[in-house]
């Protein structure tokens, strides 16, 4: 049987186009305590009943990162521009408990891209001045790593994809966009040989850092959550950290506090993934065959799946 065309963009894949017998399952996940009964081994949820508890246990992903690196065996943390809560938490940990961090190091998860090169640090919505400006700027100069333990995807792509290999990504963090991307490995256009069926997954596995083009549904959600609703203001392509470097980041943590993804959204994944439903047209699906993953939810930020008129 035909896949059905999208919803949102006939031209593109995404979550629209899966079989209606998935998409019919998500509303039966009714609360947080069915959401946790998804965890199996390779898969925990993890609930929050606070987001002062949920943004502090984020920004301690970074410090038991940090805390493992030592200059023979570099360690470090990959983490994403939404959620950005966590990093003045990160800072002020930092230089409260006088933390010496200077061998540790940090991964950018991506960065926007206009006219084929990633954006300066001076544009409005670059994620690496984002970065800078809410955490590392923040942390004493007598305890924060060097800039060049400062990974960020811009410049030779290459060589950031290649510092995977000498350094343990201990833990890579992200958020889940509408789109139901991590970074930004958005689904693939409908074209070539993805007319009648998105890339098989092991397929979208092998892509690595690159410049891609980024989903409308991406587009729009950046202008509504960064951009005061600017949509002409967003880039049209990203550089994005691919499933490559991800599986060589000993964990995936995922953090959902409501604001970046819809009820539906939020449980649509953690049931493909719990149930091992790998599918390209919803990249964090694929998160389904990692060793390793973990869902982070605020309760309250979880909502309803069903009609509610406003």
């Amino acid at each position: 049987m035909a896949r059905p065309i999208s919803k949102v963009a006939p031209g593109w894949w995404d979550y629209t186009t899966l079989d209606p017998a998935i998409l019919n399952d998500v509303p039966l996940i009714k609360d947080a305590d069915d959401l946790a009964a998804l965890s199996r081994p390779g898969f925990q949820v993890h609930l929050y009943d606070t987001l002062e508890e949920f943004y502090c246990a984020e920004a301690l992903d970074y410090i038991n990162a940090w805390r493992q690196s030592t200059a023979d065996a570099p360690a470090g943390i990959c983490g994403p521009i939404g959620p950005t809560e966590q990093l003045p938490l990160v800072a002020r940990l930092v230089n409260d408990l006088q933390l010496d961090v200077r061998d540790g190091h940090f991964w950018g998860m991506d960065e926007w891209v206009e006219n084929g090169v990633p954006v300066p640090i001076d544009h409005p919505l670059s994620f690496a001045k984002a970065d800078l400006a809410l955490c590392f700027h923040r942390i004493d100069p007598k305890l924060r790593m060097p800039d060049e333990h400062l990974h960020f995807p811009t410049g030779d792509l290459d060589a950031y994809s290649a510092s995977y290999d000498p350094i343990r990504c201990m833990v890579m963090q992200g958020g889940q966009g509408e789109v139901k991307h991590w970074a930004f490995n958005d689904p693939p256009k409908r074209e070539d040989d993805y007319v009648d069926a998105p890339p098989p997954p092991a397929e979208y596995r092998k892509l690595k850092t690159r410049i891609t083009d980024l989903h409308p549904m991406t587009i729009i959600q950046n202008a509504r959550t960064s951009g005061g609703g600017q949509v002409a203001l967003v880039p049209l392509q990203a550089a994005t950290v691919g499933p490559v470097e991800t599986w060589k980041a000993e964990k995936v943590s995922i953090w959902q506090a409501g604001a970046h993804d819809n009820p539906f959204g939020q449980r649509l994944t953690a049931l493909m993934i719990a149930k091992k439903i790998p599918d390209s047209s919803t990249p964090m699906s694929l998160l389904a065959d990692h060793p390793n993953v973990h869902f982070h939810y605020y309760r309250h930020g979880l909502g309803r799946v069903e009609a509610e008129m406003h």
